[in-house]
């Protein structure tokens, strides 16, 4: 009986919402211009195509506080996932991953190794330039993507099919 339950409740519907960190993309915004945030849409496509529910979407900038901001309101709130697109790269203005990072109280190492091992066979040796991560806390899972259209693609088609087991371990169910 417990086995039947398990397997059931890993096939439930995730509640996820959708941060763009781009500071560029946030300047136009804040000025009323038009934006165009491929890899969020990208984003929005694959976890619906997938059956779970987007309650919502950001833009912020590469800045920590406004990012700190969606991660407290992520975490008081109902929604399972939340997936940061962009500020994974080396540059000074990517703090992304050390601003989720401290959040993390299991940090899925794998994650990062798989996503880019799959880039590396796609666009070569710059792939290890990417520090996409993922971890779990408090039973919701934090995922930390690149901010190309094509890689948001990629990690999603690649590890989304895992995220209801993942919740499902994250809360010891």
């Amino acid at each position: 009986m417990q086995k039947h339950l398990r397997s059931h409740s890993i096939k439930k519907r995730l509640r996820f919402v959708i941060v763009t960190v781009s500071t560029s993309k946030y300047k136009k915004k804040a000025s009323n211009q038009a934006v165009a945030d491929e890899s969020g849409s990208n984003a929005a496509k694959i976890v619906r195509r997938a059956g779970h529910i987007l309650s919502e979407e950001f833009l912020v900038s590469d800045d920590s506080a406004m990012i700190k901001a969606r991660m407290e309101e992520f975490l008081s709130g109902k929604d399972d996932v939340a997936v940061f697109v962009g500020g994974t790269g080396v540059s000074p203005d990517d703090l992304t991953v050390e601003t989720v990072r401290p959040y993390l109280e299991k940090e899925l190492e794998g994650f990062g190794e798989i996503f880019r091992a799959e880039s590396y066979r796609k666009i070569g040796p710059s792939a290890f330039l990417s520090r996409a991560t993922a971890g779990t806390t408090r039973g919701k899972l934090l995922v930390c993507l690149p901010g190309s259209p094509d890689a948001v693609i990629t990690a999603l088609r690649l590890f989304i099919g895992q995220f209801p087991t993942i919740i499902l371990s994250a809360r010891n169910l």
